[in-house]
């Protein structure tokens, strides 16, 4: 250990690799670290289209008019993530069915889905990657 100590002080670039290699390190262990603090559920695109076709879920999507316009899941429901705590009286009517919100990449309805679970949807789950897992997935888009 103290010759390790000592390589790294011969040289201030050897303080660097080292130093970016941990940080390296760190960044790939974050997410793992991470899940279990998370809000909400999240699920991959099999899991999604099989929460739709068996548990008739609703597809929320948060993203923003134009991309929404530009091409989402088929029967998705458009309430942007802006405006989502105001409407939530309208999906009252859906609180006991199964919820999958969606945007862009997973990161705005990661959001939402805790917004939806503070508000009484339990079975509110987000799409891990957004629509473009979705899209990757194979999946088709449905555009208006």
């Amino acid at each position: 250990m103290e010759s390790f100590i000592v390589f790294l002080q011969k040289n201030p670039f050897n303080m660097m690799l080292f130093g970016g290699a941990v940080a390296t390190g760190l960044m790939l262990l974050w997410p793992m670290v991470m899940r279990p603090f998370r809000a909400g559920r999240e699920v991959g695109v099999v899991e999604a289209v099989q929460l739709i076709n068996r548990k008739d879920a609703l597809v929320i999507d948060v993203r923003d008019t134009g991309e929404y316009e530009a091409g989402h899941i088929a029967g998705a429901r458009h309430v942007p993530e802006k405006q989502l705590a105001e409407r939530l009286k309208e999906l009252e009517k859906f609180k006991d069915r199964a919820l999958l919100v969606v945007c862009r990449s997973g990161v705005r309805s990661s959001v939402a889905v805790q917004v939806l679970r503070r508000g009484g949807f339990n079975e509110a789950v987000n799409l891990q990657g957004g629509i473009a897992a979705w899209v990757q997935g194979g999946m088709p888009l449905e555009k208006r």
